[in-house]
């Protein structure tokens, strides 16, 4: 039961961050990086300590009481995490956006999985995954036949995208343009360096796995927010939300990433006019925007829920990521994203799809054989 709860949860928060960017093509008259940074800041710093005053007492002073340490590693690893994300859109740049997302994603979820637990394994610690737990072991190595069918699906729906860019060039479409320069430097397609595209895939997916080592790094925050529950409801088992003084922490270090990177962007394309430009609907932005920053947050919310049931090892950050790839491309299916390509291009997605789904249902069953 642990581990359909945790899968469910897991699909909440997968179906939240494959979602939240919906409510900011609703947004008009903005630059990119001034919606990303208004959408950041219900992401990074609103949101999350709302979520935890709902849900952890006295959640400010478990972090004044934790180790300078523990801040210290949370907040870096949320540093770096920023930076990952940043660097995606360099990825996609010099790739292409359907090579660089797989490969970013593919990284991404492979580093966040095994990083960990390659670390405890020669740091053990209680309740922690290792190397070995997954290599020799029945529910271990099912797990990793998981995350090996998962990165098939990912390079399917790679192969796919690529099909579809070859295609729509081919009779003169073309894909949609970034609504400004700053996207334009961030997911822009305008030069292939597979070379230097593959070296800033790799960056970027190793610190964009960072988030899932900062929850590591925040794990003794969220120890007591559950040793503080368990007093309060003795016999309930794990705190469904941990985790939420964790993310607080954390997403300190992904605001100061980006909130850094989009004011250097407001400067650069002197955009800085748009928060008070009067002949954009000023208040309807900001709504659209705290929508979707607030989605953004409940992946987090959910993975917080769906790790108290797993556990923060390889499955939940496997499922997680295989979550988001799985809905971002049913979004595309439903947007009719992939409207006219052949029909080898569209059985191409929907095999990825399909094989993602399979790559759920196996970690879902290796964990059920704990």
């Amino acid at each position: 039961m642990n581990a359909l709860l945790g899968v469910i949860f897991h699909f909440i928060g997968g179906f939240a961050s494959g979602s939240f960017y919906i409510p900011y093509k609703k947004v008009k008259g903005w630059a990119w990086e001034t919606y990303w940074l208004i959408g950041g800041l219900f992401s990074w710093l609103v949101v999350p300590p709302i979520a935890a005053w709902l849900t952890i007492p006295d959640f400010t002073q478990i972090i004044a009481e934790a180790d300078k340490s523990v801040i210290g590693y949370a907040y870096l690893f949320g540093v770096l995490w920023g930076i990952g994300g940043l660097t995606y859109g360099l990825g996609v740049r010099y790739l292409g956006v359907s090579l660089g997302s797989s490969v970013i994603l593919g990284l991404c979820m492979v580093f966040g999985a095994l990083i960990p637990a390659i670390y405890y394994q020669f740091n053990p610690a209680e309740g922690k995954d290792m190397i070995t737990s997954l290599t020799h072991t029945g529910w271990g190595r099912t797990v990793l036949a998981g995350l090996l069918v998962c990165i098939v699906g990912i390079v399917l729906c790679g192969k796919a995208g690529m099909m579809k860019e070859k295609e729509l060039a081919g009779v003169g479409g073309k894909e949609a343009r970034p609504d400004s320069d700053a996207e334009a430097h961030l997911s822009g397609k305008d030069e292939y360096k597979f070379g230097l595209g593959i070296f800033v895939a790799i960056v970027s997916g190793i610190l964009s796995a960072c988030f899932n080592f900062g929850i590591e790094a925040a794990k003794p925050m969220a120890e007591v927010a559950n040793s503080l529950w368990k007093e309060a409801h003795p016999g309930q088992g794990e705190f469904l939300f941990q985790n939420n003084v964790s993310y607080i922490v954390i997403l300190w270090g992904g605001l100061t990433t980006n909130l850094i990177w989009c004011l250097l962007l407001n400067v650069r394309n002197k955009t800085y006019g748009d928060y008070a430009n009067s002949s954009a609907p000023v208040i309807r932005n900001i709504i659209f925007c705290a929508l979707a920053g607030t989605t953004w947050f409940l992946q987090f919310f959910f993975y917080g829920m769906g790790e108290s049931k797993l556990g923060n090892g390889a499955s939940s950050w496997i499922l997680h990521m295989a979550f988001i790839i799985l809905i971002a491309n049913v979004w595309g299916l439903i947007l009719k994203e992939w409207k006219g390509v052949s029909k080898k291009t569209l059985v191409t997605v929907i095999a990825g799809i399909l094989v993602i789904l399979l790559s759920v249902l196996l970690v879902g069953w290796g964990n059920s054989m704990r």
